[in-house]
């Protein structure tokens, strides 16, 4: 099949493909991009697990490092994500699995965002996250200061 449609109206593309899925014509699909665009799709829900993770402990890394400044907006941010995350893994499952490398590799960037958004000195955030999946997961969890 010509694939030049996927090049230049993705969304003209999408439909076709649908509709020759519908009418099973199985043959006339372009596979290639349709197995590059399932691909994608799946990795989307890691990529979004992940930057909730980033937001969530950059948070609570700013909740128990700047504690003179928290404030309702961290607390409701922190409460968002930590929700968004939940409803996430509830409606896609796949990723629980991949947790705590999820994590891991969030905390590098949580921690620049973290010392980005306070103005403070690196040297006052931790090199290893502080924070174990639990924790982080838990609505009950606020980390005492620094």
């Amino acid at each position: 099949m010509d694939s030049s449609l996927y090049d230049t109206d993705f969304y003209t593309w999408t439909a076709q493909q649908c509709e020759l899925l519908r009418h099973k014509k199985f043959h006339e699909l372009d596979l290639s991009h349709l197995i590059e665009e399932l691909d994608d799709l799946g990795k989307r829900h890691y990529d979004q697990l992940e930057s909730r993770l980033v937001q969530l402990i950059a948070h609570l890394l700013k909740w128990q490092i700047q504690h003179w400044r928290r404030s309702n907006s961290w607390r409701a941010t922190i409460r968002v994500q930590r929700t968004s995350i939940e409803k996430l893994l509830r409606r896609n499952p796949g990723p629980k699995s991949r947790l705590e490398e999820a994590m891991t590799e969030s905390w590098s960037e949580a921690r620049d965002l973290a010392i980005a958004k306070t103005d403070l000195p690196d040297e006052q955030f931790p090199e290893i996250c502080p924070f174990s999946l639990a924790e982080v997961s838990s609505p009950e969890f606020w980390p005492d200061l620094a």
